[in-house]
């Protein structure tokens, strides 16, 4: 936890590796620059987030953001919008989806971020999460805090486990 944090959050996330270079590329031959897949854990401080209209803030500390554990390469995703996604905090379940209920597809997203910036080979989409984010929990939200353990997942790509620490 970075010195300050009050509000830490997950977000359990498909990662997209870009391959090739790409600009202003279509949905249509979108996927063909994707090297492959990874999870992320998309982490966040709210309370950094919410200091200015940068969301970037809260999203770029030290240790944020952990990928892996491996990158899982296009062959072995051939359909990367039905994918289930799974994240557990200190063993609860907290995250349960699946890619195909993704608000934009891997392929719209690529194409999408390609007319605004060249995407070059090793460049990293996170592409959205599910719901079960601690900010929107009800009736309260609910943080992570020191000793605190994440667990998380996509199936065919593996799982990752992250402790809270100060």
């Amino acid at each position: 936890m970075p010195q300050g944090a009050t509000k830490l959050d997950w977000e359990a996330e498909l990662a997209i590796i870009v391959g090739t270079r790409a600009r202003n590329v279509t949905e249509e031959e979108a996927l063909g620059y994707v090297a492959g897949y990874c999870i992320a854990n998309d982490i966040s401080e709210r309370a950094f987030q919410m200091q200015s209209s940068q969301w970037d803030k809260g999203k770029g500390c030290d240790t944020f953001g952990p990928l892996g554990p491996w990158l899982v390469t296009k062959e072995d995703v051939p359909r990367p919008q039905e994918l289930d996604i799974w994240l557990d905090v200190n063993g609860c379940r907290m995250q349960t989806g699946n890619t195909r209920a993704m608000i934009f597809s891997v392929a719209q997203i690529v194409a999408y971020v390609s007319r605004y910036m060249t995407l070059m080979p090793g460049d990293i989409i996170a592409s959205g999460t599910p719901a079960g984010v601690g900010m929107g929990m009800k009736p309260e939200p609910i943080y992570l805090g020191p000793g605190d353990i994440v667990e998380l997942g996509i199936g065919g790509l593996g799982q990752q486990k992250q402790y809270v620490m100060r």
